[in-house]
Parts: C-alpha cells; structure tokens; sequence
C-alpha cells in the first residue's frame, strides 16, 4: 500500500482501533496510556506504510506492534514509578454484563495469562497464530492457556459467578 490515500489509511483505523485499544488495555491497564498507545501505532504504520498480504497479515503486524509499544512503555522508568489504578470502565462494553464481568476477570489476571486468553478468546487466534505474533513456542502458550484458564475459573468462583458460567 505504498502512499495510501487518507480513505485507505481511514478503513484500515476503523478496522483495528477497537481491536489494538483493547489489546493496550490489556497491557497498559489505564484508559489513557492505552490510547496514546493506538495513537503511537498508528503513527508508526502511517509513517512506515508496510506493504501487506492480506488483512490477517495487517492485523498481526498491529498486533506484534501493539505488543512491542506496550512493553517498551511497562519497561520505562516514568511508567514503573507512577502509581495508576488499572481502569477496566474503559474497556468497550461487551455483549452483557456477564461478558463484561467475564472480561474484567480475565483483566485482572496477570499479563502472560491475560495476553493469550485475550488473543485465543476474543480475537479468536489459534495458538500457533499466537506463537508467531508473541515470538513463544506453542506448548508454552498451551500451558498458558490451562494455567490462565484455571486462575480464571478460581476468580469466577471466587466473585460468585459459577453459577452463570454453568459451575455451582
């Protein structure tokens, strides 16, 4: 896509913006931080202008810079001393309260199991789509996944929603 129009430029942030927001959300923990991530995002793509294969390939390329933003910025000595609440208000509101409840549990666990629930779950990758994106073996991400699935489930118990999920 050398030198995109502003509309190609346009279509291709309104295809991902929801998508990297949240996935800054995931990392970052506070509203604005994770929106000066997507803003530094798309600026990078702007400025680089990458030619892709397809969407997926889009999407991953967003996805490994979302990634790489976010642990650059979790890394910095300014990040590391402030003390910000994590704000998970906002985050898009999902289908029910249930799914939002369901989304704040999965926020609150911790990044290496928050990660790769989010991607496996709500943007629907498979473990080896995971693997290339995060740069981990795939039996790695496997036990991520049990594991992060289990401290899952003891937090659903925990807040008392077995019950809605189809546990008592």
């Amino acid at each position: 896509m050398d030198g995109w129009s502003q509309e190609e430029f346009r279509v291709l942030y309104d295809r991902h913006v929801s998508m990297l927001y949240k996935i800054c959300m995931v990392y970052l923990k506070n509203e604005s931080d994770a929106k000066d991530g997507v803003q530094e995002i798309f600026l990078k793509l702007w400025e680089k202008k990458p030619s892709f294969s397809g969407q997926e390939h889009e999407k991953a390329w967003l996805i490994r810079l979302a990634k790489n933003y976010c642990i650059n910025q979790l890394r910095s000595n300014w990040f590391r001393k402030r003390d910000a609440p994590p704000d998970w208000s906002a985050i898009p509101a999902e289908e029910t309260e249930e799914d939002t409840e369901l989304l704040e549990l999965v926020m609150s666990l911790p990044v290496k199991f928050r990660e790769v629930l989010y991607l496996y779950y709500y943007e629907e990758y498979s473990v080896r789509e995971i693997s290339r994106l995060l740069g981990r073996k795939e039996s790695t991400l496997q036990s991520r996944l049990a594991a992060g699935r289990e401290k899952l489930k003891e937090r659903i118990m925990d807040h008392g929603l077995g019950a809605e999920y189809g546990r008592q």
